[in-house]
């Protein structure tokens, strides 16, 4: 079995349009891709030494084209198993805030993107995982939890 520690994801959130709340991104995996047809967060990997956060920033430029102006790491690292590569992952998790104007391009990666309200979120991820982290985002950096300030990740 292999380890790896090189995943990142980064959810994407900006607000809605009357200004009241938030919105998350989720973009739909092309159908001959892995895991076809689903919505998912940005995913990717770090390359040759990438720090998580540069490699979460590349992700999000490559995947949507999107800068953020904000960028947050979550405090929970997801751990998952896939059995077909025999591999057991370690995805640091990250949190884009963009403008609202800022429209996502898509890569090859992906055919159709959604925004969803914020409150809706939680339900639409697939993942137990990514449910959690939305939780947390909506907890502390949408609410101004008491983290916020240090999960502010600097670039």
């Amino acid at each position: 079995m292999q380890i790896r520690f090189d995943m990142v994801s980064c959810f994407v959130i900006r607000p809605n349009a009357a200004g009241t709340g938030w919105e998350f991104l989720q973009l739909r995996r092309c159908q001959d891709d892995f895991l076809g047809g689903t919505w998912q967060t940005v995913y990717g990997t770090s390359e040759g030494g990438e720090a998580p956060a540069a490699a979460a920033l590349r992700e999000l430029r490559e995947e949507t084209a999107l800068v953020p102006l904000e960028l947050y790491q979550l405090n929970d690292v997801d751990v998952f198993y896939i059995a077909q590569h025999d591999t057991l992952w370690h995805s640091i998790a990250f949190c884009a805030v963009v403008k609202r104007q800022d429209a996502p391009v898509l890569n090859r990666e992906h055919d159709a993107l959604r925004w969803l309200a914020a409150e809706a979120a939680e339900e639409q991820f697939m993942w137990p995982g990514n449910r959690r982290a939305v939780v947390e985002i909506r907890q502390q950096i949408i609410a101004n939890g008491p983290t916020k300030s240090y999960m502010r990740v600097r670039f």
